[in-house]
């Protein structure tokens, strides 16, 4: 299919989304908002869409403001999610089962597959996740699979502290340290793997920070947006990766939205 199929309808969605500013949308119930998000992943999702037939929207000048609106209420809805299921898990008699019915937790699980195709996890190893919000969900998982140590970095004190609880009721507080901070805390950390969360910010900082504190035998792996799942999030761009080599990829299939990326420090 052209991609050109696509372009009145996501004009149309941006314009619907005009009328709620960042807030508005943090408060909207689930049943309003998750019928939009399904309707931009309809988008993102059409493998019949080739990645150079993706850039003529993605890197077209007049559909700049359109993506801006859907891209921040892709931030903002992933961020909704994750406090909402985060407040629940604390509060629930069924933690595990509250978990398993967040919105994205089966394709956090493939997305982790996926990586394990880079990385290979082993129990040996310690993760730190640069990034991990309120419900950190790839350490979970990361840990209930493979039995791996893990790390979160989350640079907001009360998310950190909201993450904290998370993995008290899960009873992984011992096995997951969540460390209030930047990247920057790496020098304080002892690890085997880093890994870059999808929205981590600002990435020319982080990235850089990289440079400074990773050794070149450290496996990095990022998560970022490929062909037109970047309708949803401004993919990671090469001159944010100087100094690094890129060694292997993971593409997503179904309603994976990552494409996970394996790189080390030159």
């Amino acid at each position: 299919m052209s991609c050109y199929a696509y372009w009145e309808r996501i004009k149309k969605i941006a314009n619907s989304l005009v009328k709620y500013d960042h807030y508005q949308i943090k408060e909207m119930p689930l049943d309003e908002i998750l019928p939009i998000l399904d309707s931009i992943e309809e988008i993102a999702h059409d493998e019949t869409i080739d990645f150079d037939s993706a850039k003529h929207i993605l890197e077209n000048k007049k559909m700049n403001e359109a993506l801006k609106i859907i891209r921040r209420f892709y931030v903002d809805i992933a961020e909704k999610l994750e406090m909402e299921k985060a407040q629940e898990i604390i509060e629930s008699r069924d933690p595990w089962g509250t978990l398993a019915s967040f919105h994205f937790y089966e394709r956090y699980k493939e997305l982790i597959r996926n990586e394990d195709q880079l990385i290979k996890f082993k129990p040996s190893q310690r993760v730190v996740f640069i990034g991990g919000g309120p419900l950190p969900l790839t350490l979970i998982l990361l840990n209930r699979i493979f039995w791996v140590q893990c790390v979160s970095i989350e640079i907001i004190p009360e998310i950190a502290a909201l993450s904290k609880k998370v993995l008290k009721k899960l009873y992984l507080y011992s096995q997951i340290e969540v460390v209030v901070g930047d990247e920057t805390q790496l020098k304080n950390l002892n690890y085997d793997v880093v890994m870059v969360a999808a929205l981590a910010e600002p990435k020319k900082r982080v990235f850089a920070n990289l440079t400074k504190l990773v050794d070149s035998s450290t496996p990095i792996v990022y998560r970022t947006y490929s062909g037109m799942r970047a309708i949803l999030y401004a993919p990671v761009t090469d001159d944010v990766l100087e100094g690094f080599e890129r060694l292997d990829m993971v593409l997503p299939t179904g309603k994976v939205n990552n494409t996970s990326v394996h790189i080390k420090k030159v």
